[in-house]
């Protein structure tokens, strides 16, 4: 399995962290965030999006509404974020059509995927958030699915 570990020292850090990791995102269109609350998976999906060319300020964390549709000022393509923080079960992910998205072909960015993991597509790339407890550093972790 292809690993690619990627520092982000400080805040400052986050845009070249962003450019980092969209580097790295290749053909693969579903990302699943992991990490604990807090641990700034909204934080750093927000700069990705900026990233990858939405200039809209309102990259924020769909709490409430689950999913939230972005489009890149840059390519024109659509851009899911959604958190699953707030579904009871994978049933009411399946309701509000989550398949339908991961099968469409535009990226994909789901926080809190573990409420919704027997739904993930096997080609679905596992991204692990980790916080240093000394200096509040931050550590993204990218799995790739085997080929």
């Amino acid at each position: 399995m292809k690993t690619k570990v990627i520092e982000i020292p400080t805040l400052d850090a986050l845009g070249n962290a962003a450019r980092e990791f969209a580097a790295e995102m290749g053909d693969y269109t579903v990302f699943a965030f992991y990490g604990e609350m807090g641990a700034g998976k909204t934080t750093f999906i927000s700069a990705l999006c900026r990233e990858l060319g939405v200039e809209d300020d309102v990259t924020n964390s769909p709490s409430f509404s689950i999913i939230n549709e972005y489009r890149s000022d840059t390519t024109a393509e659509l851009i899911y974020h959604f958190d699953c923080y707030r579904l009871e079960d994978e049933r009411e992910a399946e309701d509000i059509g989550t398949e339908d998205y991961f099968d469409s072909g535009a990226v994909c960015l789901i926080e809190w995927p573990e409420r919704i993991e027997n739904l993930l597509p096997d080609d679905t790339v596992m991204v692990k958030i980790t916080e240093s407890p000394d200096d509040h550093a931050r550590t993204l972790t990218m799995e790739f699915p085997e080929d």
